[in-house]
């Protein structure tokens, strides 16, 4: 009977609350009250994302250089945005990020679709082969380039063995990181067997959100599972599969730590991304206005993309 009789933890906090705070509180409304809770969160975003973000732009119409705080800062107006959109080495640099980006998400839809469709049908076992082909998305980007570069060694890596057994190769005749041809595709491949698994998730929640009752209609009506897939499956998982994609599409745009660990942008620049050109830019050169101007435009651009991209996903959704 104690335990009935005794006040509430609500009912405590409100006889410890001071007479004038509980008639403030009393007098705001829900909207204010919510507004008391996430602002500070919304401040302390604000300060984390914003601010920085309006720095950046500051220092790209300046020549500061961050290894020199004690020398004079002068405006250069666009001049660093001129500098860099006519840098053979930044174009360079976006091309490889364009082969890298066009054939990670084409791999990584195609199989990671792929899988979520076999493993939605079922078969015995398939819960274990679904935690199997998480693993490589749960491992660090430093483990997984690691890892990757010690089976890409040509000696002694397991990878070109796998290339020789399949096709007859000595091992040893070809190196996956040190080719001008062979680089790119290394990054490529380690990044798709990384995060396809990723891609399946996505593309397996679509599949699992298609009522049974429409492929029940459709079988009454003597569709083929072939029409099934092609009039039923494909479009309701579209949506989905456009959603990976443009999640990968700006993860791998700013793609760093994974690549530098590999190649670290060689052998030459055939592996240098955007981001790891940068980065050089920034803490090798040292030209913080010049970077910050690059780090701008590639901001832009990926908004600039992802914002039409993202009014053509909701074009499908609203089908």
């Amino acid at each position: 009977m104690s335990s009935l009789n005794s006040p509430s933890a609500i009912e405590r906090a409100a006889q410890a609350t001071p007479p004038r705070l509980a008639t403030t509180v009393r007098g705001l409304s829900d909207r204010a009250i919510a507004w008391l809770f996430v602002g500070p969160t919304m401040a302390l975003l604000l300060a984390i994302n914003i601010f920085p973000l309006i720095w950046t732009v500051r220092l790209s119409f300046t020549n500061f250089r961050a290894n020199r705080p004690n020398a004079e800062v002068l405006g250069v107006g666009i001049d660093n945005y001129v500098s860099v959109l006519t840098d053979g080495d930044i174009w360079l640099a976006m091309q490889a990020t364009a082969h890298f980006l066009f054939w990670t998400i084409v791999l990584q839809t195609l199989i990671g679709f792929a899988l979520a469709y076999l493993i939605d049908r079922k078969f015995r076992g398939h819960g274990f082969w679904t935690t199997v082909i998480l693993i490589p998305m749960m491992l660090s980007p430093a483990v997984v380039g690691n890892f990757w570069a010690f089976l890409y060694q040509p000696q002694i890596g397991l990878f070109n063995y796998a290339v020789s057994f399949l096709t007859g190769v000595p091992p040893s005749s070809f190196e996956m990181l040190g080719s001008v041809k062979l680089a790119p595709w290394a990054i490529v491949i380690v990044d798709t067997w990384m995060w396809t698994p990723y891609v399946m998730l996505i593309c397996l929640a679509g599949l699992r959100s298609i009522p049974d009752y429409i492929y029940e209609a459709a079988e009454v009506d003597r569709a083929s599972k072939w029409r099934q897939f092609w009039s039923i499956t494909l479009p309701m998982v579209l949506p989905f599969i456009m959603l990976a994609v443009l999640f990968r599409g700006i993860e791998n745009f700013k793609m760093f730590d994974m690549v530098n660990l590999l190649t670290s942008g060689g052998p030459g620049s055939t592996t240098e991304l955007a981001s790891i050109t940068l980065k050089r830019e920034a803490f090798e050169k040292w030209r913080t206005g010049y970077s910050s101007a690059f780090a701008i435009i590639l901001f832009v651009a990926v908004f600039g993309l992802a914002n039409i991209y993202v009014k053509a996903l909701n074009h499908v959704k609203s089908r």
